[in-house]
């Protein structure tokens, strides 16, 4: 008798990833990940592209150049503005996570997923 709550379905989904990850630690793994990744590079799909069209993210050009020019600095190199939009972008699209409580988190999680 299967559970209701789709404890299968879940279990399923998580020996699924157990492999994926126990495949790409291997050196054959690696070798394959690291042609995939390098088929999406030459496409043009960089995973720190800019974001969307819905995701309109707006930054003050004069507070970029300060924080580029601060960014130099401590890292005794010369950093581009370019440079510090990506990770201004980067950094504006984390997970909702760090917003929330982990135990609000989790409940939303497995209201969505199920256990």
């Amino acid at each position: 008798m299967r559970c209701p709550f789709g404890c299968r379905e879940a279990h399923r989904k998580q020996r699924s990833t157990e492999r994926a990850v126990a495949y790409y630690a291997t050196v054959e793994g690696k070798a394959k990940k690291k042609i995939q990744n390098g088929k999406r590079a030459q496409r043009g799909e960089q995973a720190d592209a800019s974001p969307p069209v819905t995701e309109a993210v707006e930054f003050r050009a004069n507070m970029v150049g300060y924080v580029a020019m601060v960014a130099s600095l401590i890292e005794g190199r010369p950093v581009s503005e370019a440079e510090i939009l990506q990770r201004l972008v980067r950094a504006m699209r984390q997970h909702s996570m760090a917003r929330r409580r982990r135990i609000d988190y989790v409940v939303a999680q497995l209201h969505q997923h199920g256990p």
